[in-house]
Order: structure tokens, then sequence, then C-alpha cells
């Protein structure tokens, strides 16, 4: 039987002491300068110790007028010397303890926040369907920008080889802009970038291209591609199968499989303001790992290894999971407060990791997750997300997990955006 702390190689013939993947997490801890500084490395050398195989840094933006948030880390031009010395420092960090960490590389598209830039590039002028004003409305890509783009792929993936990192994740999931331009919903074009699946595939198949050609042959690729995007009209499953079956032709290395995007928040397991594309049952409630049956589905047609996060909380679950042939699990939102857990569960003092996110809430009845109003659902939503942001700090300047409401989580991550902006 499969065990998460069992040895693992992948086909590339890159060795992992476990198969715990700590999966890509936001840090938020840059200045204005977006490189990796002194907080990076302690949080990633403290995550790095004793347990997970596999690190995935928090997503590394390719533009800095397009940040998931501020505090990313930017790679958008040539490095200084004193910038590949952050990059060295950070990759040392993370490697450290014979462990193995990948740079995810990305670009927020229409999910950028306002306060970032106000008219964000984007596939097509498709506004994010939340409430509350924080998203602007975006400007359709040229063709010109879009080959710029690929280039900044590659040399983010060069940067992060020559820095140290094992290797490089490719994020196309989550509503981000390679994401955007496999959805329907998002891509609009009528180019060779929009319409039929091929096209629409055609950003994130050609970036896979020239990450390739920029890293060698010899260099880790990773792709985290929604299983869908859970919304009606999005990025299906079916279309899923065949993506998938392309990177694995294109030779990519490891294939993490999630789903969701803001507007529908699957990989929180939490229900979002877009219509979904076929109802939520108590039974998806209740499962720990979100993904494991689709991950089962796409096993059955062509990928690449594939690891799967989401939800996974018990050892036991865990174990399932690589038993039905899922060669990683990746654990996230656990270790922004607990950064020992992983280690703990793997030495047998735990049978499960913490829960935080069953009691996380700004209030009682209308003010909960579940509450009938769309703005406190969506509040909800991001204060919970602060809460974890908060914590991911604390780690980082050296400190351990606090009792924190999860809006005053949020007010005082707000603070820190501005400060950082």
């Amino acid at each position: 039987m499969s065990n998460v702390s069992q040895a693992f190689v992948l086909p590339n013939g890159q060795q992992f002491r476990n198969r715990v993947a700590k999966a890509a997490m936001t840090e938020g801890l840059a200045f204005r300068d977006g490189l990796p500084n002194q907080a990076h490395e302690t949080l990633y050398r403290r995550w790095a110790d004793r347990g997970c195989g596999l690190l995935l840094t928090g997503n590394v933006q390719i533009d800095r007028g397009h940040l998931e948030r501020p505090g990313n880390v930017i790679v958008d031009g040539p490095l200084t010397a004193e910038a590949k010395a952050a990059w060295a420092r950070w990759a040392a960090a993370s490697t450290s303890g014979d462990t193995q960490a990948w740079v995810q590389i990305s670009h927020a598209g229409r999910q950028t926040q306002k306060s970032v830039n106000p008219t964000p590039k984007a596939p097509s002028a498709v506004q994010l369907a939340l409430p509350g004003g924080q998203f602007g409305m975006p400007v359709p890509l040229t063709g010109a920008e879009i080959h710029d783009l690929i280039a900044r792929w590659a040399h983010a993936a060069a940067v992060s080889r020559e820095a140290g990192f094992t290797g490089v994740q490719v994020h196309a999931a989550h509503g981000y802009l390679l994401s955007q331009f496999l959805s329907p919903l998002a891509n609009r074009r009528e180019d060779e970038w929009g319409g039929a699946l091929e096209n629409r595939a055609r950003l994130l198949t050609e970036v896979v291209k020239a990450v390739r050609a920029a890293v060698g042959a010899d260099f880790t690729i990773s792709v985290k591609l929604n299983s869908a995007d859970f919304q009606k009209g999005g990025f299906a499953f079916d279309e899923c199968l065949t993506v998938a079956g392309w990177l694995a032709d294109l030779g990519v290395d490891c294939l993490e499989l999630s789903g969701g995007t803001y507007e529908q928040p699957a990989m929180m397991d939490m229900d979002g303001l877009a219509p979904r594309d076929e109802p939520k049952q108590q039974s998806t409630r209740a499962r720990e790992a979100y993904f494991v049956q689709l991950a089962r589905a796409l096993m059955a047609a062509k990928t690449p290894p594939l690891m799967v996060t989401g939800g996974f909380r018990s050892l036991e679950a865990m174990n399932d999971a690589l038993a039905s042939g899922i060669d990683f699990v990746g654990v996230a939102r656990p270790l922004c407060a607990e950064p020992d857990c992983v280690a703990e569960l793997l030495d047998g003092h735990l049978d499960e990791l913490p829960r935080f996110e069953e009691r996380l809430s700004i209030g009682p009845g209308w003010l909960s997750p579940t509450s009938p109003f769309k703005l406190v659902r969506t509040l909800n939503g991001f204060a919970a997300q602060s809460w974890y942001y908060q914590q991911i700090r604390r780690v980082a300047n050296g400190g351990t997990a606090e009792k924190l409401n999860p809006f005053k989580a949020f007010l005082a991550e707000e603070k820190e955006n501005k400060a950082r902006v």
C-alpha cells in the first residue's frame, strides 16, 4: 500500500523524501521591490524542516501591474546582483533538509485588485462578478502583449533555476490569467487565442513550450490546472481531460489538479456567488479530498503524474488517495498556523491536521459564511483568507499562531496591503 511517508521518484528522476507537498499559498511578504526577503527565508526554512517533501512557493508574478495581491514576489525584468542574491537565499532556505522546492509562476489578469491596477489586462473585457468593487473592468490583451507574456513566463522560470530552485509550476488554475483564457466565460475572443478549446488552451501550451526551452530538459515543469471552474458555462472537466493529454504530450513532469475561481472558490470547499455547473451535494461538503474522484477519472485518460490538493486533513484520506494512483497529496491551510503539523503527522504524533476552516466566521447567524446576503458571504471569504495571511506573517516573523477574529484579520490585512502597494 502507498503511504505518504514513502520516498518517491518522478519519471524524470527527481526524488522526494515523502509524498506530501506544501501547495502554493500567497505569502504577501515582499515589499515594493518585489524581492524575496528575510521573512520568506524564515518561513520556508520552517516549512522545509522535517515536513513536506515538496514546497511550492506562493505565486510569483511576471508583471508588477498584475499582482494577485500587494506583497507578491515579482520577476518582470532582468535581476540585479542584489536581487539574484536574494533569490538564491530564498532557494537555499526552501531546499534545506533535502526538500524539493518549485516556484509557482503566475499572472493575475482580471483578478488583480483595483488597488494594484484599476484596468487590468485579461483575455476579454469581462469583469469579475463579485460585489464590493474591488476588481475593475479588464482591458483585452493584444496579440503582441500575449507574446510578451509568454517570454516573461520563460524568463521567470530561468531565474528560478539559476537561483537554485528544483522546479517551476505554471499556474493555470483558480481564475488567474491562464485559467481565464481557458474559460469560455472569461475568454470571449474570436482570434487564435479564443473560441475552440485548442485556441483557449494555446496560451498555456505556448507558455509550457517556452518554459521548457528556457530551463532545459532536465528541470521539472509542473502545471496547476482546474479540474473544472465549477461555474455554469465555464471550463469543464471534459475539457480538463483533453488539456491534460496535451500537457502530457508536451512533457510536463507533474500536473496538480485543483478547481474553482474567486467567483466559485471550490478550492476552499466554499459556495461562491456565481451559478454552479451542478448542485453541491452534502457528500462533497463532508469529503476531505475535494478533487480525488475527478483525479481518478483523469488517470483513466492520458495525464502527467498527478498531485491533488484540496481538503486533505487525515492520514487515512491521504493514504487512500495515494492508493488510488495519485502521486502526491497537497496540503496548504493547516501549515499557515501550524508549520510543523505535517512533520508531526508523519512522525505519528497526529492522526489528522488542524481544521481551522471549520471555525472561521466574522460572526454568528446572518454574519456567518452561510449568510443569505451575498456581500456578507463574500466578506467572510476574504476575512478567512486574511486570517491565514496573518498567521503566515506571524510564522515568517519567527512567532507562533494567535487567536484572531477573521474580521479583525481582514482589517489588519487591508492595512498591510496599503503599505505594500
